[in-house]
């Protein structure tokens, strides 16, 4: 099994014939945006909404149809809910807003697709929701069957759709259910895994067979779906030890033949949220403990890894800075068309360039402090992600794939960021989602 049989561009049967149906733009989680910013060739232009919401993802329905998707940080007082609004575009004004989603009273962030059945997906904590597509109206609800945080959803060939709870080290294991798209019905008894798994799941085709993969505790799993029937396979790659000096791993990226994820994302906000329940709620608030910012509980080097389809034993290690008490609250990505891998330290700062046409080898740096889920235009060499600034800014900056160069950077309007997530919008675009501020950028 070598490669990827579906195209970057070839529309999967799951989703919405769109763009950016689901988060990372599709279940690879490539994060590949089509055409580009050309940001060295324009100025950019930003609409922000203080909208006081945990934004987390924006997806596209039909050609201007978007929808951002998140929760409440309520950390403490009233009960948090779900919520899902469509947004105009041009003004970041809801045009459309879901009933209060129940969530279990779990705070996380959690995941929103647009399914080819034509309806709005929404995972939130403990429950899964389908809302209609106009004015968001509750469709079906189903209460999921493990009391925990859910941290992703992604559509299957099939249609069916698929979730997994979030689980740290010595919480058992995370349970994969696996539902019908119309009614939520579970089609098949859930899944539990060998360990608990952190990081959200990804999906690919090969050869007309569809893998999944998740991250564990010690263990990268695959899943396969068989005769419509999901079952765990003997494939698995050994990626840490438990107890060991690097963290757990965050979401995988397949591409060109591997599977990438970046370790150490346990940092103490993650423990702190998930080792409370309902996760993430507290009689008083958390305060600045809840800070990504703190010290990583562990002293390795934040650690990029590169597993073969093809072979699990096969993988290699890099560790792109080499400064003790690496961490990260976000995935890396790799980019086939320049040969390379992006991957960052968020704890300590800086930004890599890790060229992956033979061994790996750091091709650039960058000192900036990225958190969040990026975003790529192959075609135009353009990386988007964010830094959080010395003086408190999220900024955007725009970096040059191949050489590292500082293309541009925009200021959002946001003091605070975190591991959500940049969305490609198609028309030199991106969308900028963080706790309180919604954002909107275009390169005129």
């Amino acid at each position: 099994m070598t490669g990827t049989a579906i195209d970057r561009n070839e529309q999967h049967p799951g989703y919405w014939p769109s763009a950016w149906p689901v988060e990372c733009g599709g279940n690879r989680r490539q994060k590949a945006g089509a055409g580009g910013l050309h940001a060295a060739q324009g100025t950019a232009e930003v609409t922000t909404s203080k909208n006081r919401l945990w934004n987390v993802m924006a997806i596209e329905r039909d050609p201007g149809q978007w929808y951002v998707g998140g929760t409440l940080a309520a950390f403490s007082g009233p009960p948090p809910h779900g919520w899902v609004q469509r947004i105009d575009p041009t003004s970041l004004e809801s045009l459309a807003q879901s009933p209060k989603l129940p969530c279990g009273e779990h705070v996380w962030c959690g995941a929103i697709l647009a399914h080819a059945n034509g309806s709005i997906h929404s995972v939130n904590g403990s429950y899964i929701h389908r809302l209609h597509p106009q004015d968001l109206s509750v469709l079906a609800e189903r209460r999921l069957p493990a009391d925990r945080a859910h941290n992703g959803v992604l559509a299957l060939s099939d249609g069916t759709l698929i979730t997994k709870d979030l689980r740290l080290e010595g919480q058992g294991g995370t349970t994969i259910t696996r539902l019908h798209p119309d009614t939520l019905e579970i089609v098949e008894k859930p899944l539990v895994l060998p360990e608990g798994s952190m990081g959200r799941i990804a999906a690919d085709i090969v050869d007309g067979r569809e893998y999944v993969y998740v991250p564990g505790i010690e263990h990268l799993f695959r899943l396969s779906l068989d005769s419509s029937t999901l079952v765990l396979d003997d494939w698995k790659a050994h990626y840490r030890d438990e107890g060991g000096p690097w963290g757990l791993a965050w979401d995988a990226c397949v591409s060109d033949g591997s599977v990438w994820l970046m370790d150490c994302g346990d940092v103490e906000s993650v423990r702190m949220i998930h080792n409370t329940l309902p996760n993430g709620r507290w009689d008083e608030a958390p305060g600045a403990s809840i800070s990504w910012r703190r010290p990583a509980p562990w002293p390795g080097a934040q650690r990029l890894i590169r597993v073969s389809i093809d072979d699990p034993t096969n993988f290699e290690v890099i560790e792109p800075f080499g400064v003790p008490g690496g961490g990260i609250i976000a995935p890396p990505v790799h980019v086939p068309e320049q040969s390379m891998a992006i991957a960052w330290d968020s704890v300590n700062g800086g930004l890599a360039g890790v060229s992956t046409a033979g061994p790996l080898e750091v091709a650039w740096q960058l000192d900036v402090r990225p958190s969040m889920q990026p975003v790529v235009f192959p075609e135009t060499g353009e990386l988007a992600i964010n830094d959080f600034t010395d003086a408190g800014s999220d900024d955007v900056i725009i970096v040059d794939i191949t050489t590292g160069e500082l293309i541009d950077r925009v200021e959002t309007g946001s003091r605070i960021a975190n591991g959500m997530f940049l969305s490609a919008g198609g028309d030199r675009d991106l969308w900028y989602c963080t706790t309180t501020v919604l954002a909107r950028i275009v390169w005129r």
